[in-house]
């Protein structure tokens, strides 16, 4: 069947066959990476897509989390728990909590006679369990067939292997250094591509719309756990998927001659919106002037509609003026994901609530007492577009933005402003290195109050009424100062939590430089002052910022007191807008072990408010002094509320996906960071959202 394959692929690779183009479907392997059954292949899902998937055959249940980082590039996250498994091929089997990371390039696409080509690697930051580096290609053959051959190293070459034909490059090809179960954490790049080679192959025809069947010839020998887990008796596998739903993929298995798997994956994407446009209520319309009201203006009486209209559509009117023909108000958009869609439900207000006479109208978002870049919109342009095709991208051109925050007046009557609410709260903690799931859930009270320009107080008190995360008896082992690694002892003693209590002050310094002062409660484990400096030029793809801290760690019961460790810690960062949504982080400095290094981030932000990305902090902590892990590195996820209900809010969940959480590498956390609180209130973020300034 391999030479068959190989033959197949290489007959196409050569020009000598024609291919249709072909609506089969893409799956996910057992691994949670597009492929066939256990097997790779060089297909790539559509940019952006998000998956998880959950497989289990032969006392093995693999959790995977893949996201199509851009349309060439996969990337994967694994949580694996591994029944009788033996750590080295000799050693006696035991059971096994295995943390891994993968990564697919295609770069090579399929065409009419070229097969698509991908390389990949599988479990080169983790324990090594899984470790293994191939080349794949895939052709595609009519409306139903797909062939995939590919040579493989590592895992991939136990069966049917070969020298390999890297050597030509090298003596250190030749051969493979022995794994390391145990050191986790590192990427030894002395061992890619190394050692003997072998082939793999598969093909998969389509059904019908919704049914795909499978079959593959592995050369993974599972040295690590044929003859504990399970028995392998076969280098063959068989399998049929089904597609429940275009966003489900259930698929039956039979593997190596002995065994019945089961995968199922589940898909979204960040790009599409999940229900429509919204179900916000819809907007009210443009009053023409022909109809509105033309005695003297009364700036009074246009405040007050102008309020009680913006109120109506969860807009909060900060500050109201009139100068000669122009009305400029200021708003707290406490509603709407999207400033653009603030921006236009005010102006359309406006031509309800001002009189004929006025005829620009002047819109500035505020934050923290912060004023965004002002919208200036031309009255005569909203009576005129308002129904026009292209509408949203003719009114941005036609309107004039000023990001000179000192033609924003302080407005002393709109304060206190206060917020308060009540509701649940979940913290998930997920792929524990001893449990793959843990959670809390119980009823958190939060409170925020602007009680002058600028001057802002928050706190957060949670009650936890169910949940298992002090059930760990994780101890820390570590050498560093416990920062982190007593993750556990809050956990267990903050049943009632006095998450944040502080006092924030919100300044500008120069043009383009904005100031911020914290202090009180910061984060669940350390309190005390933070200051903030960020230097953000209009029009430019990059910020740069400065904070410096002093903090002292809490009582782990989360309440008043503190513990004797304190540190001064900070942060130079250097925040940087690639493009193409994605975005940058820099941090140099020293964290709160004390330890001195720096932190690279790289998140994919979509206009919806979805972001994913990764991050890995290295300082002058070894990683034997790290411990687990090596060093600290992550996935981070959020997702908008709005885009799971369609309701209109502001509000996200966050989270933090860490192999394993230790005291390297951590820094403070700090509510209300400057370039989270600025960068949405530029021109730049208005135009990525105009598209619903209509709505």
């Amino acid at each position: 069947m391999l030479i068959c394959v190989t033959a197949i692929v290489y007959f196409c690779a050569a020009g000598n066959v024609l291919a249709q183009s072909a609506p089969i479907f893409t799956s996910y392997n057992s691994y949670g990476q597009p492929g066939l059954i256990d097997l790779p292949s060089a297909v790539s899902p559509d940019d952006a897509e998000l998956s998880f998937t959950t497989s289990h055959f032969g006392g093995q249940t693999r959790n995977t989390l893949s996201f199509q980082i851009f349309p060439r590039l996969s990337g994967s996250f694994r949580y694996s728990i591994q029944r009788d498994i033996r750590r080295t091929p000799s050693s006696s089997p035991g059971d096994l909590f295995d943390r891994s990371f993968s990564l697919q390039y295609r770069f090579v696409d399929e065409t009419r006679l070229r097969p698509a080509i991908a390389v990949g690697l599988n479990d080169f930051l983790g324990t090594g369990i899984y470790s293994s580096e191939y080349f794949a290609a895939t052709k595609t053959f009519g409306p139903r067939l797909r062939v995939t051959g590919g040579i493989g190293w590592g895992r991939l070459a136990g069966v049917g292997s070969f020298d390999n034909p890297l050597s030509f490059l090298g003596d250190r090809f030749e051969t493979r250094q022995a794994l390391d179960v145990g050191k986790g954490g590192t990427v030894s790049t002395d061992q890619l591509f190394t050692g003997p080679a072998a082939f793999f192959g598969g093909i998969e025809y389509q059904l019908s719309d919704k049914v795909k069947l499978l079959a593959e010839y592995s050369s993974d020998a599972y040295p690590f756990e044929d003859g504990s887990a399970f028995e392998r008796n076969s280098p063959f596998n068989f399998g049929l998927t089904y597609k429940a739903r275009d966003n489900i993929n259930i698929s039956a298995n039979y593997m190596y001659g002995s065994e019945v798997g089961v995968t199922a994956s589940f898909i979204t994407n960040p790009k599409n919106r999940r229900i429509g446009s919204g179900r916000e209520s819809a907007p009210l319309g443009v009053v023409r002037r022909a109809r509105a009201f033309a005695f003297p203006i009364d700036a009074e009486e246009s405040r007050r509609q102008t309020q009680e209209g913006l109120s109506a559509q969860g807009i909060e009117l900060i500050g109201f003026s009139v100068t000669g023909d122009t009305a400029q108000v200021e708003i707290a958009n406490d509603t709407y994901f999207q400033n653009a869609q603030a921006i236009g439900r005010t102006a359309r207000t406006l031509s309800r609530s001002t009189p004929r006479q006025i005829t620009t109208f002047v819109i500035v978002p505020v934050v923290n007492g912060i004023p965004g870049d002002a919208v200036f919109i031309q009255r005569a342009d909203l009576e005129e577009l308002e129904f026009s095709p292209d509408n949203a991208w003719s009114s941005f051109a036609r309107a004039r933005f000023d990001n000179d925050p000192s033609s924003v007046p302080a407005v002393a009557e709109a304060y206190p402003r206060t917020k308060l609410s009540v509701g649940p709260y979940v913290t998930p903690s997920l792929f524990d290195p001893d449990d793959p799931l843990r959670a809390d859930a119980g009823i958190s009270f939060k409170a925020d109050a602007e009680i002058a320009h600028g001057l802002v107080l928050s706190g957060e008190l949670r009650h936890r009424l169910i949940g298992n995360l002090s059930e760990s008896t994780r101890a820390s082992t570590s050498v560093l100062p416990r920062v982190r690694s007593d993750f556990n002892l809050y956990d267990r003693e903050g049943e009632t939590a006095l998450v944040n209590l502080q006092a924030a002050y919100y300044f500008d310094v120069a043009p383009e430089v904005t100031g911020r002062v914290t202090a009180g409660y910061l984060e669940p484990m350390f309190g005390g002052v933070s200051g903030e400096l960020l230097w953000s030029p209009r029009n430019r793809p990059y910020s740069l910022g400065v904070e410096v801290n002093y903090v002292k760690q809490r009582d782990f019961d989360q309440q008043f007191g503190f513990q004797d460790y304190e540190i001064a810690t900070g942060h130079g960062s250097l925040y940087w807008d690639m493009g193409n949504g994605f975005h940058t982080q820099l941090d140099v400095g020293r964290y709160l072990a004390g330890d001195w290094g720096a932190t690279i981030g790289v998140d994919r932000q979509f206009n919806n408010g979805w972001s994913i990305g990764a991050f890995a902090t290295f300082t002058e902590v070894s990683s034997e002094e790290f411990g687990e892990g090596s060093f600290d590195k992550g996935i981070r996820l959020t997702v908008p509320l709005t885009w799971v209900t369609g309701e209109p809010r502001r509000d996200t969940f966050s989270t933090t996906i860490r192999p394993v959480q230790r005291d390297g590498g951590a820094r403070l956390n700090v509510n209300g960071r400057l370039y989270e609180v600025t960068r949405p209130l530029q021109t730049e973020e208005y135009y990525k959202g105009w598209g619903r300034f209509w709505r």
